[in-house]
């Protein structure tokens, strides 16, 4: 089983779960041992869904005000617990790859495999939404048809996403590309930078 191939086994789990139960505030039964890469993907995915579902609610044009306000800051606080476990992933590759050497002509990817990967778990959402949508039996014969085409389209992206993390990692592990971890400095979150919040103090 290549890695790739992991994450899409626990991503779906996680999405199927997810929609068991579908609500935000359902408590999470992660199978997986604390800590452990498989405990941290299934987290992930469904820390994605928690929020995928608290931006659709947040889109009703009836929503009250203050509990706008409300979901609109727990979407800020999971958003920085999504980019928090990312890095956490990112820590285990690499201390996977610590004892590789690159090879002098090794180049650095645009991405890291934790960023790869969290587009991964955002596709299992979308492909099982789109999935949902292309079986409504209320939906027209065009909705069914274009969500049909779109969720093909999600589809192959899958396939080329898995692939492209599993070379990644195959060339990290071989030394022909390296890990460069920038952890993320989001300024609107931290009081010392954020100048509405300094300037109130």
């Amino acid at each position: 089983m290549t890695f790739s191939d992991k994450c899409n086994e626990i991503f779906s789990a996680a999405t199927a779960h997810y929609h068991e139960v579908d609500h935000v505030d359902a408590p999470m039964k992660n199978p997986y041992e604390l800590k452990s890469i498989e405990y941290y993907l299934f987290l992930k995915n469904w820390i994605d869904a928690v929020q995928w579902h608290l931006e659709d609610i947040i889109r009703d044009p009836q929503i009250d005000a203050q509990e706008a306000l409300q979901i609109k800051r727990r979407i800020d606080r999971s958003n920085q617990e999504r980019t928090d476990l990312v890095e956490l992933i990112d820590s285990y590759f690499l201390d996977k790859y610590k004892s590789v050497t690159p090879k002098e002509d090794a180049v650095i990817n645009t991405e890291s495999p934790a960023w790869a990967i969290d587009r991964l778990s955002i596709l299992a959402l979308k492909i099982w939404h789109m999935q949902a949508e292309a079986d409504r039996q209320d939906a027209s014969a065009e909705h069914i048809q274009q969500c049909g085409q779109k969720l093909n389209v999600l589809l192959e992206q899958k396939k080329d996403l898995s692939a492209a993390i599993d070379r990644l990692l195959t060339d990290i592990e071989s030394g022909d590309k390296y890990m460069k971890v920038y952890k993320q400095m989001k300024m609107y979150n931290d009081p010392s930078l954020n100048p509405v919040l300094y300037g109130q103090k």
